[in-house]
């Protein structure tokens, strides 16, 4: 009779568990590290500018604390800037799950947002049902939004198209296009100070959450951010993703359609920029103009890759680089600095960023031994 096997102490159980445990927090711990370690090498750089420049580093970073988290008035603020971040964070993360790097979330934010404004008009026009016209304008937005970063997910499959490069490209595309509508044939002859479309009025405007000043683009950000979590984490779509990124030979081989998932995860990464051009206009701007065009795309990049593209920790880094953002303008006043001190600490900081890659699986206290038979 074949020998059974005898069953694991409950001690034993218990003891890989935790040791699976300790190997997780140890691999986890070296992402939350490292950009923290960026962050802090970012903020003495930039200390040192300041104080090349004869300012004070001190007031710097107290007035970016006041102006994005120190009031009620100015943590709304920050929040409402945060979501047009999760989602152009969003528009980067899902393609760099399946090794792409997308830098046209700008380009599909504007034209999300001009698409949406354009759709409005008849409808507004027509009187239609408020409810029904922002549903066909967020539809329009995502609609748009997908196709025009679909667009670099296929060139980038069928014609081996590097996709930061056409994305970036593209961007300047889609926002050459708005211009050239919005400056002629669509524009709004009663605005003669600002090339605009037509306004969509007060009655088809996104409203704000309830006690807050802050419009619900950051409840969809944040519910799309975890929807987006559970789909790369919890699917076997997801596990396709990671599998055609980790390797797209081998994920061929295995049979995976690695064109298709290309091209879908790019096409849900452009809808996510596209709803938050769809937001730029039906919760704040009213209608489509230049305005669209304000950077929120290329911070975006940032958040992504200080997230390290995992949806759920683009929540906090949005609200942080939100309160950056939001704090420009007191700064501005207070410091005498520029509009572009915010962009250039953002820039050193993306700098910084990439440089800290190169520290990742150098750290011993990270490296777990023997873990390579676990996995």
């Amino acid at each position: 009779m074949a020998d059974i096997a005898e069953p694991l102490h409950p001690t034993a159980i218990t003891s890989n568990r935790m040791g699976d445990l300790s190997i997780r927090l140890r691999r986890g711990a070296e992402y939350v590290v490292i950009p923290l370690l960026a962050l802090g090498i970012t903020a003495v750089l930039f200390s040192i500018l300041l104080l090349a420049l004869g300012k004070s580093p001190a007031e710097f970073f107290q007035l970016v604390e006041r102006g994005g988290f120190g009031t009620s008035f100015s943590l709304q603020n920050t929040l409402q800037r945060s979501s047009p971040l999760i989602l152009t964070a969003l528009c980067v993360a899902l393609p760099a799950r399946i090794g792409l790097v997308i830098i046209g979330g700008e380009g599909a934010l504007v034209l999300g947002g001009f698409a949406s404004a354009v759709v409005a008009i008849p409808l507004v026009v027509g009187h239609a049902p408020p409810l029904l016209t922002l549903c066909l304008m967020a539809l329009t937005g995502m609609l748009i939004g997908g196709f025009w970063i679909g667009i670099v997910g296929y060139l980038r499959y069928a014609r081996g198209v590097n996709e930061t490069i056409s994305s970036l490209l593209m961007t300047y595309i889609g926002i050459a296009i708005m211009n050239f509508f919005v400056e002629g044939s669509l524009r709004d002859l009663t605005n003669p100070n600002k090339p605009s479309t037509m306004p969509i009025g007060d009655a088809y405007m996104v409203g704000h959450m309830p006690g807050t000043d802050v419009h619900w683009g950051l409840l969809t950000g944040v519910v799309l951010a975890i929807a987006l979590y559970i789909l790369l984490s919890r699917t076997t779509f997801g596990f396709a993703v990671r599998v055609a990124g980790g390797n797209a030979r081998a994920a061929l081989a295995q049979g995976l359609p690695v064109g298709k998932l290309i091209i879908i995860c790019c096409a849900i990464a452009g809808a996510c920029a596209g709803l938050a051009g769809f937001f730029e206009v039906a919760a704040i701007q009213g209608r489509a103009n230049a305005s669209l065009a304000a950077g929120y795309g290329y911070t975006g990049i940032l958040v992504s890759f200080l997230a390290r593209h995992n949806p759920l920790a683009i929540i906090p880094v949005a609200i942080l680089f939100g309160g950056i953002v939001a704090s420009g303008g007191l700064i501005e006043r207070r410091m005498g600095l520029p509009d572009a001190t915010v962009l250039v600490l953002q820039g050193m900081t993306f700098v910084v960023l990439l440089m800290s890659e190169t520290l990742y699986g150098r750290f011993k206290i990270f490296q777990v031994h023997g873990a390579a038979d676990r996995t």
